[in-house]
Protein backbone atom coordinates (compact mmCIF):
# COMPACT_ATOMS: atom_id res chain seq x y z
CA UNK A 1 0.00 0.00 0.00
CA UNK A 2 1.12 2.99 -0.86
CA UNK A 3 2.46 6.01 2.04
CA UNK A 4 -0.45 8.66 2.60
CA UNK A 5 0.35 11.83 2.68
CA UNK A 6 0.23 14.36 4.42
CA UNK A 7 0.67 18.44 3.51
CA UNK A 8 2.98 20.45 4.68
CA UNK A 9 2.37 22.62 7.63
CA UNK A 10 1.21 25.94 7.43
CA UNK A 11 3.15 29.34 7.74
CA UNK A 12 2.55 32.12 8.90
CA UNK A 13 0.57 34.56 6.13
CA UNK A 14 -0.48 31.10 4.51
CA UNK A 15 -3.83 31.80 2.78
CA UNK A 16 -6.55 29.57 3.92
CA UNK A 17 -9.84 29.09 1.36
CA UNK A 18 -13.39 29.12 3.05
CA UNK A 19 -15.44 27.62 0.74
CA UNK A 20 -19.23 26.13 0.74
CA UNK A 21 -19.29 22.50 -0.86
CA UNK A 22 -22.91 21.60 0.60
CA UNK A 23 -26.07 23.67 2.13
CA UNK A 24 -26.25 27.42 2.13
CA UNK A 25 -24.49 29.52 4.97
CA UNK A 26 -25.08 33.08 5.92
CA UNK A 27 -21.89 35.36 6.75
CA UNK A 28 -22.80 35.94 9.74
CA UNK A 29 -22.58 32.20 10.77
CA UNK A 30 -18.92 32.43 9.98
CA UNK A 31 -17.91 35.86 10.86
CA UNK A 32 -16.14 34.34 14.52
CA UNK A 33 -14.28 31.77 12.27
CA UNK A 34 -13.10 33.82 9.63
CA UNK A 35 -11.66 36.17 12.23
CA UNK A 36 -10.35 33.42 14.23
CA UNK A 37 -8.18 32.34 10.83
CA UNK A 38 -6.93 36.17 10.79
CA UNK A 39 -6.06 35.65 14.31
CA UNK A 40 -4.33 33.04 14.12
CA UNK A 41 -1.84 34.70 11.29
CA UNK A 42 -3.63 33.39 8.30
CA UNK A 43 -5.23 34.49 5.20
CA UNK A 44 -8.81 33.77 4.81
CA UNK A 45 -9.70 33.56 1.28
CA UNK A 46 -13.01 33.54 0.57
CA UNK A 47 -14.66 30.86 -2.63
CA UNK A 48 -17.22 33.07 -5.15
CA UNK A 49 -20.16 31.42 -3.93
CA UNK A 50 -19.34 30.78 -0.28
CA UNK A 51 -22.83 32.47 0.45
CA UNK A 52 -25.06 31.70 -3.18
CA UNK A 53 -28.36 30.22 -1.84
CA UNK A 54 -30.08 27.51 -4.42
CA UNK A 55 -32.93 25.86 -3.29
CA UNK A 56 -33.62 22.57 -4.96
CA UNK A 57 -35.45 20.79 -2.62
CA UNK A 58 -32.90 21.81 0.07
CA UNK A 59 -31.38 24.99 0.80
CA UNK A 60 -27.80 24.67 -1.28
CA UNK A 61 -24.66 26.95 -1.35
CA UNK A 62 -25.15 27.56 -4.63
CA UNK A 63 -25.63 25.11 -8.03
CA UNK A 64 -23.99 22.08 -8.02
CA UNK A 65 -21.56 23.99 -11.10
CA UNK A 66 -21.38 26.84 -8.68
CA UNK A 67 -20.21 24.53 -5.79
CA UNK A 68 -18.01 22.58 -8.11
CA UNK A 69 -16.43 25.45 -9.48
CA UNK A 70 -15.61 26.83 -5.47
CA UNK A 71 -14.14 23.26 -4.52
CA UNK A 72 -12.13 22.76 -7.72
CA UNK A 73 -10.37 26.21 -7.45
CA UNK A 74 -9.45 25.47 -3.84
CA UNK A 75 -7.95 22.40 -4.40
CA UNK A 76 -5.84 23.37 -7.31
CA UNK A 77 -4.92 26.96 -6.46
CA UNK A 78 -1.40 27.00 -5.80
CA UNK A 79 -1.86 30.26 -3.60
CA UNK A 80 -4.21 28.40 -1.18
CA UNK A 81 -2.22 25.70 1.91
CA UNK A 82 -5.62 24.45 2.89
CA UNK A 83 -9.47 24.26 2.47
CA UNK A 84 -12.15 24.87 5.61
CA UNK A 85 -15.20 23.78 5.30
CA UNK A 86 -17.72 26.49 6.24
CA UNK A 87 -20.52 23.73 6.99
CA UNK A 88 -21.89 20.23 5.97
CA UNK A 89 -25.44 19.55 5.54
CA UNK A 90 -25.88 17.67 2.20
CA UNK A 91 -24.64 18.20 -1.13
CA UNK A 92 -21.12 17.04 -1.60
CA UNK A 93 -22.15 13.77 -3.23
CA UNK A 94 -23.03 16.11 -6.21
CA UNK A 95 -19.25 17.17 -6.34
CA UNK A 96 -17.55 13.87 -6.06
CA UNK A 97 -17.86 12.78 -9.63
CA UNK A 98 -16.10 16.14 -10.46
CA UNK A 99 -13.26 17.00 -8.56
CA UNK A 100 -9.55 17.77 -10.33
CA UNK A 101 -7.04 17.07 -8.78
CA UNK A 102 -4.17 18.20 -11.19
CA UNK A 103 -2.28 20.92 -9.03
CA UNK A 104 -3.42 19.35 -5.46
CA UNK A 105 -1.11 16.34 -6.55
CA UNK A 106 2.30 18.85 -6.84
CA UNK A 107 0.80 20.98 -3.78
CA UNK A 108 -1.26 18.85 -1.14
CA UNK A 109 -3.34 20.63 1.25
CA UNK A 110 -5.67 20.20 4.00
CA UNK A 111 -9.21 20.14 3.86
CA UNK A 112 -11.31 20.45 6.55
CA UNK A 113 -14.51 19.48 7.57
CA UNK A 114 -16.80 16.68 8.72
CA UNK A 115 -20.67 15.66 8.66
CA UNK A 116 -21.63 15.92 4.68
CA UNK A 117 -17.46 16.39 4.22
CA UNK A 118 -17.01 13.08 4.89
CA UNK A 119 -17.61 12.44 1.06
CA UNK A 120 -14.81 14.70 0.30
CA UNK A 121 -12.60 13.18 2.61
CA UNK A 122 -13.54 9.86 1.17
CA UNK A 123 -12.45 10.79 -1.66
CA UNK A 124 -8.60 12.64 -1.11
CA UNK A 125 -8.32 9.23 0.71
CA UNK A 126 -8.82 6.85 -2.09
CA UNK A 127 -6.59 9.62 -3.95
CA UNK A 128 -3.61 8.68 -1.28
CA UNK A 129 -4.02 12.23 0.89
CA UNK A 130 -4.69 12.55 4.60
CA UNK A 131 -7.39 15.02 5.33
CA UNK A 132 -8.58 16.56 8.55
CA UNK A 133 -12.24 15.27 10.08
CA UNK A 134 -13.07 18.24 12.06
CA UNK A 135 -14.97 21.46 12.86
CA UNK A 136 -16.62 23.42 10.11
CA UNK A 137 -15.90 27.14 10.03
CA UNK A 138 -20.02 27.61 11.29
CA UNK A 139 -20.68 28.01 14.71
CA UNK A 140 -23.34 25.40 14.97
CA UNK A 141 -26.26 25.96 17.49
CA UNK A 142 -24.45 23.91 19.93
CA UNK A 143 -21.17 26.12 20.16
CA UNK A 144 -17.89 24.84 19.53
CA UNK A 145 -15.30 24.87 22.31
CA UNK A 146 -11.86 27.10 22.08
CA UNK A 147 -9.79 23.76 21.96
CA UNK A 148 -11.44 21.72 19.10
CA UNK A 149 -10.37 24.71 16.81
CA UNK A 150 -7.10 24.84 18.68
CA UNK A 151 -6.54 21.27 18.04
CA UNK A 152 -7.32 22.26 14.36
CA UNK A 153 -4.74 24.68 14.10
CA UNK A 154 -2.05 22.17 15.89
CA UNK A 155 -2.97 19.74 12.68
CA UNK A 156 -2.32 22.40 10.44
CA UNK A 157 1.04 23.47 11.86
CA UNK A 158 2.20 19.99 12.12
CA UNK A 159 1.38 18.96 15.32
CA UNK A 160 -0.55 15.42 15.68
CA UNK A 161 -3.34 15.10 18.55
CA UNK A 162 -2.73 12.51 21.13
CA UNK A 163 -5.58 11.87 22.74
CA UNK A 164 -6.93 10.41 26.85
CA UNK A 165 -10.37 9.15 27.39
CA UNK A 166 -12.13 7.91 30.36
CA UNK A 167 -13.61 4.11 29.62
CA UNK A 168 -17.17 3.15 28.51
CA UNK A 169 -19.35 0.77 29.30
CA UNK A 170 -19.56 -0.55 25.90
CA UNK A 171 -15.43 -0.88 25.18
CA UNK A 172 -13.73 -3.84 24.07
CA UNK A 173 -10.49 -3.90 25.35
CA UNK A 174 -7.19 -4.03 22.99
CA UNK A 175 -4.73 -2.47 21.41
CA UNK A 176 -4.13 -2.28 17.97
CA UNK A 177 -2.23 0.14 14.88
CA UNK A 178 -3.51 1.02 11.59
CA UNK A 179 -4.86 3.88 9.49
CA UNK A 180 -7.82 5.76 10.42
CA UNK A 181 -10.88 5.85 8.15
CA UNK A 182 -14.59 7.26 8.14
CA UNK A 183 -16.76 10.19 9.38
CA UNK A 184 -20.24 10.40 9.01
CA UNK A 185 -22.31 7.23 9.31
CA UNK A 186 -24.63 8.03 6.94
CA UNK A 187 -22.17 8.97 4.39
CA UNK A 188 -20.10 6.18 4.65
CA UNK A 189 -23.40 4.32 4.52
CA UNK A 190 -24.48 5.92 1.48
CA UNK A 191 -20.83 5.22 -0.26
CA UNK A 192 -20.88 1.45 0.16
CA UNK A 193 -20.76 0.03 -2.92
CA UNK A 194 -19.55 2.79 -5.11
CA UNK A 195 -15.89 3.46 -6.52
CA UNK A 196 -16.13 6.21 -3.56
CA UNK A 197 -16.08 4.34 -0.55
CA UNK A 198 -13.34 3.63 1.90
CA UNK A 199 -11.32 0.76 1.71
CA UNK A 200 -11.55 -0.96 5.31
CA UNK A 201 -9.49 -3.51 5.11
CA UNK A 202 -6.92 -3.62 8.18
CA UNK A 203 -7.73 0.01 8.99
CA UNK A 204 -9.72 1.81 12.30
CA UNK A 205 -13.14 3.15 11.69
CA UNK A 206 -14.57 6.67 13.16
CA UNK A 207 -18.13 7.08 12.86
CA UNK A 208 -20.35 9.69 14.41
CA UNK A 209 -24.15 10.43 13.57
CA UNK A 210 -27.19 13.27 14.18
CA UNK A 211 -30.66 13.09 14.27
CA UNK A 212 -31.26 9.61 13.03
CA UNK A 213 -34.03 7.30 14.12
CA UNK A 214 -32.72 4.07 16.30
CA UNK A 215 -34.16 2.06 12.98
CA UNK A 216 -32.27 4.19 10.59
CA UNK A 217 -29.34 3.70 13.02
CA UNK A 218 -29.58 -0.14 12.92
CA UNK A 219 -30.12 -0.24 9.33
CA UNK A 220 -26.91 1.62 8.46
CA UNK A 221 -24.93 -1.10 10.96
CA UNK A 222 -26.53 -3.55 9.63
CA UNK A 223 -25.56 -2.41 6.22
CA UNK A 224 -22.16 -2.70 7.43
CA UNK A 225 -22.51 -5.87 8.23
CA UNK A 226 -24.25 -7.02 5.26
CA UNK A 227 -20.81 -5.54 3.13
CA UNK A 228 -18.17 -7.38 5.78
CA UNK A 229 -17.02 -4.06 7.02
CA UNK A 230 -16.68 -5.63 10.67
CA UNK A 231 -15.03 -8.47 9.18
CA UNK A 232 -12.19 -5.95 7.74
CA UNK A 233 -11.34 -3.64 10.22
CA UNK A 234 -9.24 -3.73 12.79
CA UNK A 235 -10.88 -1.51 15.45
CA UNK A 236 -13.50 0.63 15.88
CA UNK A 237 -14.09 4.42 17.36
CA UNK A 238 -17.90 5.80 18.09
CA UNK A 239 -17.97 10.10 18.40
CA UNK A 240 -21.31 11.62 18.96
CA UNK A 241 -25.06 10.11 18.35
CA UNK A 242 -27.01 13.42 19.11
CA UNK A 243 -30.20 13.72 18.88
CA UNK A 244 -30.75 10.51 18.07
CA UNK A 245 -33.79 8.56 18.05
CA UNK A 246 -37.65 9.54 18.16
CA UNK A 247 -37.24 13.20 17.34
CA UNK A 248 -40.50 14.10 19.61
CA UNK A 249 -38.24 13.36 22.72
CA UNK A 250 -36.48 16.64 21.48
CA UNK A 251 -33.02 15.38 22.85
CA UNK A 252 -30.98 18.16 23.93
CA UNK A 253 -27.50 18.40 21.96
CA UNK A 254 -25.86 18.01 25.43
CA UNK A 255 -27.32 14.23 25.27
CA UNK A 256 -24.37 13.73 22.48
CA UNK A 257 -23.21 10.62 23.74
CA UNK A 258 -26.72 8.77 23.12
CA UNK A 259 -26.40 5.34 25.56
CA UNK A 260 -29.39 3.67 23.83
CA UNK A 261 -27.33 4.41 20.08
CA UNK A 262 -24.23 3.32 21.32
CA UNK A 263 -26.24 -0.15 22.78
CA UNK A 264 -27.38 -0.40 19.58
CA UNK A 265 -24.40 -0.74 18.09
CA UNK A 266 -22.63 -2.56 20.50
CA UNK A 267 -24.76 -5.54 20.42
CA UNK A 268 -24.32 -5.58 16.50
CA UNK A 269 -20.63 -5.74 17.02
CA UNK A 270 -20.86 -8.36 19.96
CA UNK A 271 -19.36 -11.03 18.05
CA UNK A 272 -16.26 -9.29 16.23
CA UNK A 273 -13.07 -9.42 18.02
CA UNK A 274 -11.67 -6.01 17.84
CA UNK A 275 -10.78 -3.26 20.48
CA UNK A 276 -13.89 -0.49 20.27
CA UNK A 277 -14.15 2.91 21.50
CA UNK A 278 -17.48 4.65 22.49
CA UNK A 279 -17.71 8.20 23.43
CA UNK A 280 -14.77 10.13 21.38
CA UNK A 281 -15.26 14.01 21.30
CA UNK A 282 -16.16 14.03 17.88
CA UNK A 283 -19.01 14.56 15.87
CA UNK A 284 -22.45 16.92 16.05
CA UNK A 285 -21.36 18.37 19.93
CA UNK A 286 -20.01 21.42 21.03
CA UNK A 287 -16.70 19.58 21.76
CA UNK A 288 -15.64 18.29 18.53
CA UNK A 289 -11.51 17.36 18.48
CA UNK A 290 -10.57 16.82 14.84
CA UNK A 291 -9.13 13.29 13.94
CA UNK A 292 -6.92 12.74 10.77
CA UNK A 293 -8.24 11.14 8.08
CA UNK A 294 -5.76 8.81 6.93
CA UNK A 295 -3.16 9.09 9.86
CA UNK A 296 -1.85 6.10 11.13
CA UNK A 297 -3.89 5.66 15.35
CA UNK A 298 -1.74 3.75 18.09
CA UNK A 299 -5.42 2.67 19.88
CA UNK A 300 -5.25 1.32 23.46
CA UNK A 301 -8.10 0.53 25.52
CA UNK A 302 -8.37 -0.60 28.72
CA UNK A 303 -9.16 1.02 32.05
CA UNK A 304 -8.69 4.09 30.14
CA UNK A 305 -8.25 5.18 26.14
CA UNK A 306 -5.20 6.21 24.34
CA UNK A 307 -5.44 6.95 21.04
CA UNK A 308 -2.17 8.90 19.71
CA UNK A 309 -1.48 9.92 15.92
Amino acid sequence: MNKIIFPKPLKKGAKIAVISPAGAVDAAQLEKGIEMIKKRGFEPVLGEHLYTKFSNGYNYAGTEKERIKDINWALNDNDISAIWASRGGYGCQHLVQHLKLKNFIENPKWYIGYSDNTVIQSYLLKKGFASVHGQTMKTSSFGVTDESYDLIFDILKGKNPKYALKSHQFNKAGTIEGELVGGNLALIYALLGTRYSFDFKDKILFIEDIGENFYALDRMIMSLELAGVFNEIKGLIVGGMTNMGDEKENKSYEESFDEFAYKLISERILKYKFPVVFGFPNGHIKDNRPLIIGGTVKMKVDTKVKIDF
